[in-house]
């Protein structure tokens, strides 16, 4: 996972994923608070996410951004697309990505079709099995997308050219 160092020159739009309303009931009475999921990137490989918790919904979807804005990571992004199929699972979340033709679009459920727009993917294929859960599926596919590599870098870790890679 290609972590990113500086997000100051970085030009980055949020996504909010989920609100959820939580209650703690106490002797006098019930509290209510919000937790938000939110999903930054600059649309051009660059994605992160963060969850807030506070009293109103708005600052809740603050403090998620400042938290995405902390954990970035780099994803290769080519012609619209990724460069390899990936599995990832995160909790009862499972999901699969694989590339699309020009012109697909993004094939993607809720949670999943943020994080991949936020990163730049404008053609992909998706599914999620298991559970739905916005948090799980949220982590799931930032950790399948963590783990694709483009041909450059697989070429630069296995120490050859880059010809090779492609013919064996």
């Amino acid at each position: 996972m290609n972590k990113v160092k500086s997000t100051n020159d970085l030009e980055l739009k949020d996504r909010l994923v989920a609100v959820n309303r939580v209650t703690k009931v106490t002797k006098g009475g019930r509290t209510f608070s919000f937790s938000a999921i939110v999903v930054v990137g600059n649309e051009d490989g660059i994605v992160g996410w963060g969850l807030g918790k506070a009293g109103e919904v708005t600052a809740a979807i603050a403090k998620g951004t400042e938290a995405a804005k902390k954990n970035l990571i780099k994803v290769p992004v080519l012609n619209g697309t990724i460069p390899h199929e990936q599995l990832a699972k995160f909790g009862g979340a499972q999901v699969y990505i694989q590339p699309a033709s020009k012109g697909t679009g993004v094939k993607a459920g809720g949670a999943m079709r943020a994080v991949l727009e936020s990163v730049g993917v404008t053609d992909v294929l998706a599914k999620s099995k298991g559970s739905s859960n916005p948090h799980n599926l949220v982590k799931a596919t930032i950790a399948a997308l963590g783990e694709l590599r483009d041909a450059h870098a697989v070429a630069q870790n296995r120490g050859i050219s880059l010809d090779k890679v492609f013919n064996g």
